[in-house]
């Protein structure tokens, strides 16, 4: 198994896991059972998302990965590699890159290199917040180093106002973004006819489900377009899941009963048969395996008679797994459906 830069036991690492109280409402099993969806197994493996580090210049209230400065998970290149001879070997459409802000690890160029060398034909994606591309020289060489490799972009970007993005994100964060998305536009990233894909990620403020996903994506279309010039290829919408940083501040604020009481009323049973965790593997920092990113969070393990670490991939195995669930995949049935691409149904 790859020796990776940190342990568990590294300052830095989230606080102990929070333990929420029961709130009354069934087990996910029993919602899927009573629709008639049963245990939730694969359909394949099209997505290896790989979560680089948790490191973040950022520290946003809704984060679910509890991504911040100080944070000193990192992937190590052993465990890159390991993931770079998947995408050799095996019939993955699309690498994600994610963290964390994933240009942070010090090998984030060298693998994206790595990835497209590999497979000239592979989709691959970072997650981005945007901030660290402008005003910051040794970041700067970011974009169009993305853009001579084909990768595209999903920047998160919670709002369309100053005022809200800075309460969620941190003051100044809004004015950042706007400059780096026009800085993109203005390489090809977004702009109608360029192959450079431009997504944004919209989350709601606060515990409630996000609009109609194409409704959204028309309100940004026009603030954007009509106060900044600025175009993007798409819009996902995301919904605030109950872990990690916005799962505290439920607790805090007594509001954890009331989120997932909404979230369980609203299960969608078509939204369980588009799962992300039912084509997408997730990859921690340290090579171990998840169903998705959220398990990954919880420390929700795979199933054991599949492999745990990405140095250990067994296609058939994997793909023969029972996927693991909790309270908080009514997060990702609810309403329209949420995931890493955004609405599901």
């Amino acid at each position: 198994m790859a020796n990776d830069t940190v342990t568990a036991a590294t300052a830095g690492q989230p606080s102990p896991s929070i333990q929420p109280p029961d709130c009354g409402i069934p087990p996910f099993e029993s919602a899927l059972a009573a629709q008639g969806v049963g245990r939730l197994r694969p359909t394949g493996i099209d997505v290896l998302q790989v979560n680089i580090g948790y490191r973040c210049n950022l520290r946003c209230t809704h984060c679910h990965v509890d991504a911040r400065p100080d944070r000193t998970e990192v992937m190590s290149p052993d465990t890159m590699r390991h993931c770079l001879e998947v995408l050799r070997s095996n019939p993955v459409r699309t690498l994600d890159i994610t963290g964390g802000a994933p240009e942070m690890n010090p090998d984030f160029r060298w693998f994206v290199d790595e990835a497209r060398s590999a497979r000239p034909d592979l989709e691959i994606m970072v997650r981005s917040n945007l901030t660290l591309l402008v005003g910051n020289p040794a970041y700067s060489d970011i974009p169009a180093f993305l853009k001579e490799r084909r990768v595209n972009l999903v920047a998160s970007l919670p709002c369309y106002t100053r005022e809200a993005v800075d309460r969620q994100r941190g003051e100044g964060v809004f004015d950042r973004s706007i400059e780096a998305l026009k800085m993109l536009n203005t390489i090809g990233y977004g702009v109608p006819g360029s192959p450079l894909e431009l997504s944004l990620v919209y989350n709601p403020p606060g515990p409630s489900l996000p609009g109609c996903q194409h409704q959204v994506e028309e309100d940004f279309r026009k603030r954007l377009g009509e106060q900044f010039g600025i175009v993007f290829t798409r819009l996902l919408t995301l919904t605030n899941m109950p872990v990690s940083r916005f799962l505290r501040s439920l607790l805090e604020s007594g509001g954890y009963c009331a989120y997932m009481e909404l979230l369980a009323g609203k299960f969608n049973p078509a939204a369980a048969g588009a799962l992300m965790c039912r084509n997408t593997l997730s990859v921690r920092w340290d090579g171990r395996l998840y169903d998705c990113d959220f398990n990954q969070m919880l420390g929700l393990p795979l199933d054991p008679s599949a492999a745990t670490h990405i140095g250990e991939f067994d296609r058939a195995r994997l793909l023969g797994r029972r996927i693991a669930v909790g309270q908080h995949c009514y997060g990702c049935t609810a309403g329209a459906g949420s995931s890493c691409g955004g609405s599901l149904v």
